[in-house]
């Protein structure tokens, strides 16, 4: 008998309240607003707004951008993004 390891599926971080958690931790590291964070992460501001807002999820190539211009482990900001909000 063989045993099978399941994948499990990149899920990407499309929590709006987590995601400004995440953006808001970027923050503290440097940038002092979301135009700044966006032109340390290369990308266009209103790539920020929209993540801010629910509607445009943060994808692999931006969390791997995010690990790399702030040097925080991915692992981490997974775990940023996806805290569960206190009820």
């Amino acid at each position: 008998m063989t045993q099978t390891t399941a994948i499990t599926p990149y899920r990407s971080l499309d929590n709006a309240a987590g995601n400004n958690d995440l953006l808001d931790t970027l923050l503290a590291k440097g940038p002092k607003n979301d135009a700044a964070l966006a032109r340390a992460l290369e990308v266009a501001p209103p790539v920020i707004s929209k993540i801010r807002h629910g509607r445009l999820p943060i994808g692999a190539s931006l969390l791997i951008r995010m690990h790399e211009v702030f040097d925080v482990s991915i692992r981490e900001l997974k775990r940023i993004a996806r805290a569960e909000v206190a009820a």
